[in-house]
């Protein structure tokens, strides 16, 4: 019914389109198991340029995004005055703070940069980037990743997205994507398969690529009100993971961004964020998805077989 609907009419036209899902769903069954052999490989054979970026430290975080964090830590830390502390973006709820020093950005880029020169087997980030590198295949989730989102990020999500389950951010994944003349250009509208999610500008130097951000994903505004945002050195952008976004064309130059989509199980355990369906789970490794079954049947984390890779 709903291939008939977007515009197959003939029985050669369905046939054809049947063919590409199944191999899609095929292609999507192997990926959890070729992204755990490629991990392991990594961490046997490549050598990193600069190990220090692998665990997190305050000195990489920007000194204005810990007193953020200080704050919204504190007794008496609220919403509005949170907001005191970021740039808000309309009433699409959209924030820029800043997250990262110069320094740190730098190096960061540069230990990428080995990663994508090297002989290493490369996953790609998602279905819609061709170039950039899975954070967790690299060896950044458990002493980087999780530590940022747990200590650092959590309390302000708390404040920003209580409605999302800010509070309760429990798994992520995290990804770098680069934009580069003659790669990607630019990302077409989309959603993440997040509650939460923030980009972070790494560099370097590139001119045009601003962002921008339409309704949430189930609005039902029949023409998008879209606003440009343009990327900051160093900066962040925090926007829920449904909101409509895309990026337009770089004109030159080269630009690295760390996306990190956060998801609280509390939240996805009641409706799949990709298909609003109660989710239908299969055993995943890692943090999967993001989504649980319930503590009284004790098993493994779970992934929704419709999620967007």
């Amino acid at each position: 019914q709903a291939l008939r609907e977007r515009g197959c009419g003939s029985e050669e036209q369905f046939a054809a389109v049947l063919r590409e899902i199944e191999a899609e769903v095929q292609r999507r069954k192997q990926l959890i198991h070729q992204s755990v052999e490629r991990k392991a490989i990594i961490a046997n054979c490549y050598k990193r340029k600069h190990p220090e970026v692998y665990i997190l430290q305050d000195s990489f975080l920007a000194p204005d995004f810990l007193e953020i964090v200080r704050y919204c830590t504190s007794p008496n830390a609220d919403l509005h005055g949170l907001l005191r502390y970021t740039e808000s973006f309309s009433e699409k709820r959209i924030y820029r703070l800043p997250v990262f020093t110069e320094e740190f950005c730098r190096a960061f880029v540069e230990e990428l940069e080995n990663f994508e020169q090297s002989d290493m087997p490369k996953g790609r980030p998602n279905s819609m980037n061709n170039y950039g590198v899975l954070l967790n295949e690299l060896g950044m989730d458990e002493n980087f990743i999780t530590p940022l989102r747990e200590k650092y990020l959590r309390p302000i999500t708390a404040l920003l997205y209580p409605d999302l389950g800010g509070a309760c951010l429990d798994s992520h994944k995290a990804f770098v994507v680069k934009y580069a003349l003659h790669e990607d250009l630019d990302l077409s509208s989309h959603y993440d398969n997040a509650e939460v999610t923030l980009n972070v500008s790494l560099g370097k130097d590139f001119t045009e690529g601003n962002l921008y951000f339409g309704d949430f994903n189930q609005d039902p505004t029949p023409v998008p009100n879209y606003i440009e945002i343009e990327h900051v050195g160093t900066q962040g952008l925090l926007h829920r993971g449904g909101q409509i976004h895309g990026a337009l064309p770089i004109a030159s130059g080269e630009r690295w961004n760390l996306i990190i989509w956060m998801r609280s199980s509390a939240i996805r355990n009641q409706l799949c964020p990709m298909c609003n369906k109660k989710p239908e789970l299969v055993e995943a490794e890692g943090f999967g998805d993001g989504f649980t079954e319930t503590i009284e049947d004790d098993v493994p984390e779970t992934v929704d077989l419709c999620s967007l890779w």
